[in-house]
């Protein structure tokens, strides 16, 4: 993990299942947390405040993100707030629109004024970073989130994106770029090699950092052990 601990990236932990979250909370690698209501409803968990409490309890020194999930930008104002009052080290994510397109750029203005750290996410253009950029406080420290992984799904290298967003971010310098929908552990050294500030990595994924620096010839043989072993068991024959 010497690799792990000497990037400059934040790695966040991106997942809803409170065991693992606690377990990944004393790995110095892991510099913060991050969930969603898609997260959280596959973790099967059925009160939203009472878990992100729970967790709040044993995680006081790195920030956590807790997503608002009202379609209405009034609505997601009083969440935001209430979600903010639960910790010092709590943000909030704030959707870049809500589902009818809508803008969600005044409202992360008003939360940033107060002084609330938003965590904007679903962001897939440069457009929509110019956008939030221009709204953010310069005095209040925010994090916009980049779905790399969702632009490559497109077929698009999300490259170009990833650092036009991180220089124009500089206008802000409390602002951070997080690079999300983290798709293979490669993307780790991509993101800072981009210069990214953080990067959200499931929690699945973070069982797989062990891999990182293994002989390849190693792997190699491994792998073929693996393929004979399996057609072996399952008593495959020509």
């Amino acid at each position: 993990m010497k690799i792990l601990n000497s990037l400059k990236i934040k790695i966040f932990a991106d997942g809803a299942n409170f065991e693992d979250i606690i377990n990944l909370n004393k790995k110095e690698f892991i510099k913060g947390f991050t969930t969603n209501p898609s997260l959280m409803k596959k973790a099967k968990i059925q009160n939203y405040e009472s878990f992100a409490k729970d967790l709040l309890n044993q995680i006081k020194d790195k920030p956590v993100s807790f997503e608002v999930f009202s379609d209405e930008l009034d609505e997601m104002e009083k969440q935001a707030e209430k979600i903010a009052t639960w910790g010092k080290n709590v943000n909030v994510k704030i959707p870049i629109t809500n589902t009818k397109n809508i803008s969600t750029k005044e409202l992360i203005h008003k939360l940033s004024q107060k002084g609330i750290i938003c965590n904007i996410t679903a962001i897939f253009t440069l457009e929509q970073i110019k956008e939030v950029v221009e709204v953010l406080h310069n005095e209040t420290p925010a994090i916009l989130s980049v779905f790399a992984g969702r632009i490559a799904d497109t077929g698009v290298n999300p490259k170009e994106t990833i650092i036009s967003s991180v220089n124009y971010a500089k206008k802000k310098p409390l602002s951070e770029i997080l690079w999300a929908s983290t798709r293979e552990t490669q993307n780790i050294f991509q993101a800072e090699d981009m210069g990214c500030q953080i990067i959200t990595v499931p929690h699945s994924m973070l069982k797989k950092l062990d891999l990182i620096g293994k002989n390849l010839n190693q792997y190699s043989i491994e792998t073929v052990k693996d393929f004979y072993n399996d057609a072996k068991s399952a008593g495959y024959n020509l």
